[in-house]
């Protein structure tokens, strides 16, 4: 079993300096791409949303198709009972049995009447229909174009900055194993609660970076001692000496050039 480090406060403070370094070039390579994935993400689900709508608007003008259809077959029984009833009429041999037929005929040639009428009415329908589906197309086919820009941009800015990233991201992974669980996730918390990620600040003019709050002289020996971890009481960031700050920005600074 591997005997566990114990880091000194100061190897703590370096360690969690340059975590912090290395985050803020996570955040600021990522930023790069602003909205971008959230733009994509939205056109993707229009785009989506329009296809489903495009499929439905299709079902349902097959299915008045399929009812225009009936309406013709209807119109063919029709037609074939009308001649049927004409044909019976020719050999009828009283009056009662000729006029009962003629109220078939008559009967038949307004089904045919209602059904043709319907049949313009669906047609009508049908060409509401495909002036939507046309529309719908149409913007389905403008939504398209802008995803593929917009999806080229995001592309390209990935291609620039994910050997980059995921390499900083190993690197984020490798000091985090330099810090104890409580810490970083002090760390994490307090990065997660600032506008700008940054939970470790150096002291620079007597205030923690970012704050024009002094901190007591007694307060910023301690942080130059770098015997204890100490917190802006403010705003609650883990505090780091101006000299610790440049030295190990100057080293991190050269791990950047390398990855």
């Amino acid at each position: 079993m591997a005997k566990k480090v114990d880091y000194s406060v100061e190897e703590r403070l370096r360690a969690l300096y340059d975590l912090q370094l290395i985050d803020t070039r996570i955040d600021k390579l990522r930023s790069v791409r602003g909205e971008l994935p959230l733009e994509v993400q939205d056109l993707e689900d229009e785009v989506s949303g329009l296809e489903v709508r495009v499929e439905k608007v299709n079902g349902e003008i097959v299915d008045l198709e399929n009812q225009i259809k009936e309406k013709l077959n209807k119109i063919e029984e029709s037609k074939a009972m009308i001649k049927k009833y004409n044909d019976q009429q020719k050999n009828v041999r009283n009056n009662r049995a000729f006029e009962s037929l003629s109220k078939e005929i008559e009967y038949q040639e307004l089904e045919i009447e209602y059904s043709e009428k319907q049949i313009n009415e669906l047609k009508a329908q049908i060409e509401q229909k495909n002036e939507k589906l046309s529309e719908t197309n149409e913007l389905k086919d403008d939504r398209n174009t802008h995803l593929k820009h917009k999806k080229g941009e995001l592309d390209a800015i990935m291609k620039e900055t994910e050997k980059e990233e995921n390499g900083l991201i190993k690197k984020s992974s490798e000091y985090e194993s330099k810090i104890d669980e409580s810490l970083l996730n002090s760390y994490k918390k307090i990065r997660s609660s600032v506008k700008n990620g940054l939970a470790v600040v150096p002291v620079e003019r007597g205030a923690s970076a970012g704050s024009f709050f002094v901190i007591p002289p007694q307060v910023q020996l301690d942080i130059a001692s770098r015997k204890k971890l100490i917190t802006d009481e403010h705003s609650g960031r883990i505090l780091v000496d101006k000299d610790l700050a440049e030295e190990e920005e100057k080293k991190m600074e050269s791990i950047f050039n390398s990855i």
